[in-house]
């Protein structure tokens, strides 16, 4: 059956095991977690020299995977066997190779645990193994997260690591790092590593643990712009034209055109109340006062030249039309005209 890959975590860690594990899709995150906990927990140490079986795709033909999940564990409840880089085993794209692993899930061996780490790449949804994987073993197909998705998943990772976090360092760390769950765990690791449970990750230690300036990054400058503060905006813009490869100008406008797209929302919108505004352009309702305060710092007519600025410039850091123009010099033009 498919199955979540949250769900399947919190079974794996109440001690429940499926006899087949098929773990399959683009976002390998979730299939490292998942095989990654089975191989750490699944046996005993003592018991994993007689029953743990680590294969690579790579090396083995399927009658090898199937012939060691049909053994039996020796003085143990149970084995586990690994197949890791599957999406490589040599025959798994052929009819016999698919014919016998169809064949093993009619009949698993209940004491053997045999997990597929299918890695960036599903199986093709039209042959009969996929529905048989579908309804016989524990299936988890994972796909990347899109960029909206990412704020809620990184507020629930750092919840399961006993933390909070505030708004702006979610937009930080999603806006920074992006959708590479591995490396956002990882930069999130750091930080939890370094404090308490219920402690709150804020902007300060994520500059001290992950290296993102709390005062020099894309959400200062949007505030500035949004403040009309010329002079604070001048100062960061100075500071990412110093370092561009640090700092590219891609993600920068595409913030920038969707903090513009929000504003375009808070003009046109009926209600303009704080919880239906919130509502309207989708930001908790503590962040609404400061669209309010851009809001009426640019009025509609400048909001929509500015979304038009922004395209020019995505134009021009793509290289068309920018003549011999570098990239900080795109930056700077760019927030002169959305300021002025």
């Amino acid at each position: 059956m498919s199955q979540h890959p949250d769900q399947v975590l919190s079974d794996l860690k109440a001690g429940k095991y499926a006899p087949v594990y098929f773990l399959q899709g683009e976002e390998a995150f979730y299939i490292d977690q998942i095989s990654n906990f089975i191989e750490d927990n699944c046996l005993q140490e003592a018991d994993r020299g007689f029953n743990q079986t680590i294969m690579y795709g790579k090396d083995v033909v399927m009658s090898q995977v199937i012939t060691n999940a049909r053994r039996f564990p020796m003085m143990a409840e149970r084995q586990l066997v690994l197949v890791k880089e599957a999406k490589e085993i040599q025959d798994l794209g052929k009819d016999e190779g698919q014919k016998l692993l169809m064949d093993y899930l009619d009949h698993p061996v209940p004491s053997t645990v045999l997990v597929f780490a299918h890695k960036h790449k599903k199986i093709d949804g039209r042959k009969p193994l996929a529905k048989a994987l579908g309804k016989k073993s524990l299936l988890v197909t994972t796909t990347k997260l899109r960029d909206y998705e990412l704020p809620k998943w990184i507020e629930a990772y750092v919840k399961s690591k006993g933390l909070k976090i505030n708004y702006q360092s979610v937009q930080l760390l999603a806006e920074y790092i992006g959708t590479n769950l591995e490396r956002l765990s990882n930069e999130i690791g750091k930080v939890a590593i370094n404090l308490t449970e219920g402690e709150e990750i804020n902007e300060a230690s994520i500059q001290k643990y992950v290296g993102i300036n709390k005062d020099y990054n894309v959400f200062e400058l949007q505030k500035a712009i949004s403040e009309r503060n010329v002079l604070k905006a001048n100062k960061i813009v100075r500071y990412f034209s110093a370092n561009m490869k640090a700092h590219s100008i891609i993600p920068m406008i595409a913030l920038l055109y969707g903090y513009y797209t929000k504003l375009l929302r808070v003009h046109s919108a009926k209600d303009k109340s704080d919880g239906g505004l919130a509502r309207e352009i989708g930001v908790p309702p503590f962040v609404v006062k400061e669209y309010k305060m851009a809001a009426s710092h640019y009025a509609l007519p400048k909001v929509m030249q500015n979304i038009k600025h922004l395209h020019e410039a995505d134009l021009k850091s793509k290289g068309v039309n920018s003549g011999a123009m570098k990239e900080e010099q795109v930056l700077k033009e760019l927030v002169f005209k959305l300021m002025h």
